[in-house]
Order: structure tokens, then sequence, then C-alpha cells
């Protein structure tokens, strides 16, 4: 794989994927599984692994800073269980982007192209599990029915996105870098401002600093 193409289609289909922590319906979402808005993304995102705590969350998440991801956590699944927020989130991300999209888009032959290529792609990654915990989770949920091509699209890019993303956390930790010091050096490359990163994982100005 060319690199270039690599990183291209990353661009085309990650915004597929990552409405579901910005798009006005994340509220909804967070609040029907009675979580608090700021702290359902952690919850959501780590379902698909079990009712896993805190520290399994700061090692898979790797750049948020531990104390945020434990305050987030903290009685998460006393409030809602694994499989009620996968089939939530789920359900959810159907529902943005038949919204953004359309339905003309989403029922349309493109759809059904782009997410049969894009499950192949996913169903090909889920042969090497192997180091790739946040993955492994995703790739052990039950696929969205071929009735909904847009739900398919968006699975399957999650878990190319994971999978791609465990990969980047093995490649750090080898490396000897830090979640903060990922952060950093993500924000050296001008692609994100280091305001937004910092404040986004709570890291303290002192912490970021050094």
């Amino acid at each position: 794989m060319d690199p270039v193409v690599a990183r291209k289609t990353w661009r085309t289909l990650e915004p597929l994927h990552g409405i579901i922590y910005f798009a006005a319906e994340r509220e909804e979402m967070f609040e029907s599984l009675g979580l608090r808005s700021e702290h359902g993304y952690f919850v959501t995102r780590a379902a698909a692994m079990g009712a896993v705590g805190a520290e399994v969350v700061v090692a898979t998440f790797f750049n948020f800073h531990p104390g945020f991801v434990h305050a987030a956590m903290r009685d998460a699944w006393s409030l809602t269980t694994p499989g009620k927020a996968v089939a939530v989130r789920t359900e959810t991300a159907g529902r943005m982007l038949r919204r953004i999209l359309g339905d003309e888009a989403v029922t349309s032959t493109a759809m059904r192209e782009a997410a049969a290529i894009a499950r192949d792609a996913a169903e090909e990654a889920t042969l090497r599990p192997e180091g790739r915990a946040l993955f492994a989770g995703h790739a052990a949920l039950d696929w969205p029915p071929d009735d909904e091509p847009h739900v398919v699209l968006w699975h399957a890019q999650t878990l190319l996105r994971e999978y791609r993303g465990d990969a980047h956390v093995a490649a750090l930790a080898m490396e000897g870098v830090t979640g903060c010091e990922a952060l950093v050096l993500h924000a050296a490359t001008g692609d994100v401002s280091p305001r937004v990163l910092q404040a986004s994982r709570r890291w303290s100005d002192d912490e970021w600093a050094a």
C-alpha cells in the first residue's frame, strides 16, 4: 500500500466515523444512556471491550489524562451496560449519517459499493487482531444489517480506525513516548492547535510544558 494512498483513504473515510463524537445527536445518545455529556465519549467507545475499568481505558485510549479518564468511568457501568451503549451508539451513527447525507445518498448504489469495499478491508484486518485490544473489542461486535449500508460503512471505518489507532499506540509505547508527549508531537505538525489538544485531553499547563 502506497502511504499516500493510505493517508488519503483515511482522510476520506474518517469523517464518516468521527461524527459520532461531534454531531448534535451525541448529546441525546449520552442522555438516553444516563451518562454525563463530557464523559459519554469514553463509555460508548470503550463499551465494545465490555465493562472495563478506567485503567483499561487509560491504556487503550492512551493520550487522555488518567485522572480525567478515572472521573469519566466512575460508576459508568452502574448507569448503563456495554451492550446497551454499543447498540445506542450504532443506532445514533445511522441517524447522524442519514440526516447529514440524506436519504438518497444512504440508499444509493455508491453507498452499497463503498460499504462492501470497506467491509472487505475491515474483515481482512480482523485476521490480525494480535496486540490490538480496542480494535479486537469492536471486531467482535455483530455487523449492521445489509439493508443499512451507511451503518455498515460506519462500522467498517470504526474497525479500520481502531486497528490503525492501536498500531499507533504500539509504536509510541515502543519508542517510550507518553500520552502527553504524543499530543505535543501532534500539535507540532500543525494539524490541530495545541490549545485544543491540551484542553480536550485535560493536561495541565505544567504537564504540557514539561
